[in-house]
């Protein structure tokens, strides 16, 4: 089951399995964390960032590689719970920013997208 939260004034869909009632997915972009100050210059809208602090455990794109919105990226773990991140849309993979056993801050770049 999807729903939609607002946080901060931003929009997010969360999807999750209503049979064990936790979350499964976050649709990205992510907004960078409070108090940092971004770049105007800066497209979000082509940034993967962490909404967690944890272990990336997969990565399922590797730069060059086409996504479709909905399509797994990677998987961060965070206590004890894995968290599918998925593309916003359909978008052409820039480079990855982290590997496998990397510890990841909230609002971390992890992957961009051209």
């Amino acid at each position: 089951m999807k729903r939609q939260i607002v946080i901060d004034g931003k929009t997010y869909e969360v999807e999750y399995d209503t049979a064990e009632d936790r979350a499964q997915s976050i649709v990205l972009p992510s907004p960078p964390s409070p108090g940092a100050s971004a770049s105007p210059d800066v497209d979000e809208s082509k940034l993967c960032r962490s909404p967690v602090a944890g272990i990336v455990t997969r990565i399922d794109v590797e730069p060059g590689q086409s996504v479709q919105a909905g399509e797994t990226i990677l998987v961060v773990e965070a206590m004890k719970m894995e968290n599918n991140l998925t593309a916003a849309s359909a978008a052409k993979v820039n480079s990855v920013q982290v590997k496998v056993g990397d510890s990841v801050k909230v609002s971390q770049i992890m992957v961009e997208f051209q």
